[in-house]
């Protein structure tokens, strides 16, 4: 089994660096998660997280599970090819986490959904996208 090393992803894109949330590859069930410790720098005028940033953590969360169907490491490239975004409750200061699930696709595509949660598992947003694995001839 990886070490914790191994399966989190810190700081490697300059939006990580920027917003500091922790990718984690390393789960059995092969679903990424995206975790986020939610303070002041990320809430908007309204004093709840900020909608761009929900819908990064669970671009990211969905990317690194697609890029789970090919890679161990999660490393991968894929695309966003679409991305629909449900906000169902404010998030508030705490740790959040989003969690991507493949749904179905093909030999090209992959459907992604994911899910943000806070510390009580209540429910923050939802995503399904469509997801595009990077040829290797473009890296």
């Amino acid at each position: 089994m990886p070490s914790a090393s191994e399966t989190l992803i810190t700081g490697e894109t300059g939006a990580q660096q920027l917003m500091g949330y922790v990718l984690d590859v390393g789960h059995p069930d092969q679903r990424a998660r995206c975790r986020l410790e939610v303070t002041r720098d990320h809430l908007n005028r309204h004093g709840v997280l900020h909608g761009g940033i929900s819908s990064c953590l669970l671009d990211s969360a969905a990317g690194a599970t697609a890029s789970l169907s090919v890679d161990a490491t999660g490393r991968v490239p894929f695309l966003s090819v679409s991305l629909n975004i449900n906000y169902v409750a404010p998030a508030r200061p705490g740790p959040i986490e989003a969690t991507g699930m493949i749904t179905g696709g093909g030999r090209s595509l992959l459907f992604v959904a994911a899910e943000l949660r806070d510390r009580d598992g209540t429910v923050l947003a939802t995503s399904t996208g469509v997801y595009k694995r990077v040829p290797e001839t473009r890296l």
